[in-house]
This record gives structure tokens, C-alpha cells and sequence, in this order.
């Protein structure tokens, strides 16, 4: 079975595209199920979690959970629309027939760029990783190089085998967290005691300055950091067009977000701070191995540095999988060079993928610096706050989607509950967590990308407005 991917509902008649321009619908339930779940994980949260801890102490359990809940609603408007019209291949799609071309022209490259800089976070933490092994810089940036083009060679052969990497890799992610929460809970129940006097209870959580022991300061610190953990939570909607009977399989995995979040984030979270009382959670190391080496297990940084390191691949190689994507669909959209919109006889979009990792590669040559986490906190920063415009625009596309067609959402199989008030309350969440970023001096200097951004897209659009398909304008009711 084929899609297109998202010819306009406005857009002139247009011959059928040649052999090689359609994406195939290759990826199965439970492909889409872990990738639902690897998007959930990301690699904040092993990379991430103590500094969160030391900032907001055990209230970063309310943080979690806030920011699961606001992206649950962003999520089920993005399941709304997608199933809406079986031929949107992903959000950039319904964009573009809710809010005009210029929103898929937006989303698309913005989307693109999102994944771009956190595939470059998470290969430079990919190197660190390595060197935690072999030591030597060098050796560690030559190991990174074979896992890129590891990742691309197998995003070439076939998107099935996607879906396998992706399948494994998060399994990874969820039996290791399962395994540190299983060890907490069997930590508490026998009262275990560490040889330096630390004891595993719940008055953790409240017997140290409360449970907000930072204050709102340190509260809301806690979002600036939290926010980027969950970037990848709508790769789903990213996989539309490769996904095997949509209708059943994307409502599943939505629906299992707040699982999630609870499970993976916040009960994870709380077994840390059970063991050990989160002022003694060390911000610069991993408090999953600091859990693990409290039962004197002697290999326990070994097999977290694997998997962090395994979850570092795993995110980027959703960076190559959906920037590649995101090339193809504007090149269809007449939005980038035609060559972008052509596939391989394999049916993947190869010039989108060379190009990404291309560029995700280049950002090795900043492993050189001395300052190598100060650029990861910059890239990762830029990537939050696109990775908010493009859940915002998700949240407008709805929002638009609900005045435009009402008929449509009556009938809907997946409405998303409280559509219209929801959508406004996420919205004015977003708006609240920008103002937190550019608080702050690590946050606000990368904020300063975004407006650029947007002026090189102005400028962009102007150029390829006439050649875009579906430059008319936006498609009335059609139920």
C-alpha cells in the first residue's frame, strides 16, 4: 500500500509522480508502539535528571508530570487531524491544508532543523560516551563516526529496519528504567540502609525542606530543563505515512502517554529520591548508576554508560529518520529542491539522509573544544524552543481544523477531550515556559536563534512561494 505524501487539497492538477515517490506504509504495531515510547524516553532523562533533581528537588516530580500532561493534549490533536484525512503522511501535512503552504513550509523546515540540533546533542554525548570506554579522544570521535554511518547504512536499506533499531533501542531505554524502579521498590521494602548511613524511605520526598525545597525559583527552573526531555514525544505523527493501519495503531500509542510519562519520568524519579534524598543526588553524574552502585554493584557505570549511550543512538537516529522525512516532504511540496523528493528503490528518501547525517556529523568537530557541554546546553536549548513552535502550530492546526470543519470533529473516532479549552491552556503554557527560558543566561542566549530562523524562513518563503504547491488558498469545509 502507498500514500502520498500530502498533495494539497488546493493544489492544481498534478500527473501521478513517478515509480519512487511514494512512501510505503512498512512500519507494524508494535514498531510504532516503542517508537511511541522511545520518543517519550528521551535522553534527558538519563543525561538530564540529576541536574533537575538538584534544582527543583523532589517537585520535579509535579514538573514531569505537568509537562506530560500539556504534550498529551498536543498529542491527541495531532491524532485528531491525522486520522481525520488518512492521506495527511504527518502533521506538516494538515498544516498546510488547515493554515495555507506557508505553514507546511514552516513546519517542515523547522521541524527539520529541531531534529538537526538535537542529533548533534546527542552525538557529541554519543562521544563522551565512548571516551568514558577507551579514553582517548580520538579513538572515542573514530567509534562516533562508525556509529553514524552505522545508523545511516541502515536507515538506507529499509524503513522496516527503522522500526527494528528503534524497536530494540527502546526496549533498552524501558529495561533499564524498569530494573532501577524494581531495585528502588526492593530497596524500600527491606529498609536498606547504605554503609554511609543513607536510608531508603519515602519521607525522602518531604523530610529534606519539602517537597519544594528550592522554592518557585527552583520550580520553575525545573521546566527549562524537563521540556527538553520530551522532545520526540510527536515522532509518531512524524510516521504517519509509514505506518501500517493508522486507525488502530496511532490512537494505542497515544493514548499510552500518560502510562508513560507516569511510569518512566515520574515514578523512575521518585525512586531515586526514595533511595537517596535528592540533596545528595550529585547533578553531574548519572543517578541511575549512583542507585545501582549503592548495592555494591561494581559494573553498575559500565551498564548505564551503555545505556545512555544506546539512548544518545537511539535519539539520533530519530534526528536522521525525521529530518529526512521533513526534507522529502517539502521537496514534494515543491517547498526544496526536487532531487529531496525523489526515493531510493528501497523507498527511503536517500538524499535526505546523506544530507542529514552530513550535517549532524559536522558537529563532531566541536568535541575538540574545551567547551563541549557548554555547546551541548546551547544546541539542546535551540532545540527546545523550536521543538515548542512546532507543538504550538500543531495546537493552531487544531484550533483552525475545529472552525473550519465541525462536522468533522463530531464524527471523529479520536476526538481530542476538551479540544478548544485545552488547546488555548497549552498554548498559554508554552508562552509561559518561553518567558522561563529567556530568564535564565544559560537559556536566553539561544533563544536568539529562533528569531533568525524565522527571518531566514520569511526570506525563504519568499523565493519558493510561486513554486509551492498549493499556494492558494486554505481548503473550506469539505464533510
Amino acid at each position: 500500500m502507498t500514500v502520498v505524501s500530502a498533495p494539497s487539497r488546493t493544489s492544481p492538477e498534478r500527473t501521478d509522480p513517478p515509480v519512487h515517490e511514494h512512501l510505503r506504509r512498512n512500519l507494524a504495531n508494535r514498531h510504532i508502539q516503542l517508537i511511541a515510547i522511545g520518543g517519550a524516553i528521551g535522553t534527558g532523562l538519563f543525561m538530564g535528571s540529576g541536574r533537575t533533581i538538584a534544582l527543583a528537588g523532589p517537585s520535579i516530580l509535579l514538573v514531569y508530570a505537568i509537562i506530560g500532561v500539556m504534550l498529551f493534549f498536543v498529542m491527541r490533536a495531532m491524532g485528531e487531524l491525522l486520522l481525520h484525512d488518512l492521506t495527511y503522511a504527518s502533521f506538516q501535512d494538515f498544516a498546510a491544508d488547515l493554515l495555507g503552504p506557508w505553514a507546511a513550509f514552516v513546519v517542515g523546515w523547522t521541524y527539520w532543523l529541531c531534529w538537526i540540533f538535537t542529533g548533534m546533542a546527542d552525538i557529541i554525548a554519543v562521544t563522551g560516551y565512548w571516551k568514558f570506554w577507551v579514553g582517548d579522544l580520538s579513538a572515542a570521535i573514530g567509534l562516533t563516526v562508525l556509529t553514524l554511518v552505522g545508523l545511516l547504512v541502515l536507515n538506507l536499506l529499509t524503513v522496516r529496519l527503522f522500526g527494528e533499531i528503534e524497536f530494540w533501542f527502546a526496549l533498552i531505554k524501558v529495561v533499564a528504567i524498569v530494573a532501577l524502579i524494581a531495585v528502588g521498590a526492593t530497596m524500600l521494602v527491606i529498609g536498606f540502609t547504605s554503609r554511609t548511613g543513607i536510608h531508603a524511605t519515602v519521607a525522602n520526598l518531604w523530610n529534606h525542606g519539602g517537597v519544594f525545597p528550592t522554592g518557585l525559583p527552583g520550580f520553575f527552573a525545573g521546566f527549562q530543563i524537563a521540556v527538553f526531555a520530551f522532545v520526540g514525544i510527536e515522532l509518531v505523527g512524524a510516521t504517519a505515512a509509514e505506518t501500517r493501519d493508522p486507525a488502530r495503531t496511532l490512537p494505542r500509542a497515544i493514548n499510552s502517554i500518560p502510562v508513560r510519562v507516569l511510569l518512566f519520568y515520574v515514578l523512575a524519579l521518585a525512586t531515586i529520591m526514595v533511595v537517596t534524598p535528592w540533596h545528595l543526588v550529585d547533578p553531574g553524574t548519572s543517578p541511575f548508576v549512583n542507585l545501582f552502585s549503592l548495592i555494591g554493584f561494581g559494573g553498575a557505570a559500565g551498564l548505564m554508560n551503555f545505556v545512555v549511550l544506546t539512548s544518545a543512538a537511539s535519539a539520533c537516529n530519530s534526528g536522521i529518520y525525521s529530518s529526512s522525512r521533513m526534507l522529502y516532504g517539502l521537496a514534494q511540496k515543491g517547498m526544496a529542491p526536487r532531487r529531496l523528493g525523489t526515493l531510493s528503490l528501497r523507498d527511503v528518501p536517500a538524499t535526505g539522509l546523506w544530507i542529514s547525517v552530513v550535517l549532524i556529523g559536522a558537529s563532531l568537530v566541536l568535541t575538540a573544544n574545551e567547551s563541549v557541554m557548554a555547546a551541548f546546553t546551547v544546541v539542546t536549548s535551540v532545540a527546545a524552543v523550536l521543538f515548542i513552535v512546532i507543538w504550538s502550530l500543531i495546537l493552531i492546526s487544531y484550533l483552525r481544523y475545529r472552525a473550519l470543519r465541525p462536522l468533522a470533529h463530531a464524527t471523529s473516532l479520536f476526538p481530542m477531550p476538551l479540544g478548544r479549552p485545552m488547546s488555548w491552556v497549552v498554548l498559554a503554557f508554552f508562552a509561559f515556559v518561553v518567558v522561563l527560558l529567556a530568564l535564565r543566561p544559560e537559556t536566553r542566549q539561544p533563544m536568539l536563534v529562533a528569531p533568525v530562523w524565522f527571518v531566514v524562513l520569511a526570506l525563504g518563503w519568499r523565493i519558493v512561494r510561486r513554486r509551492a504547491v498549493g499556494s492558494g488558498d486554505v481548503a473550506p469545509e469539505r464533510d
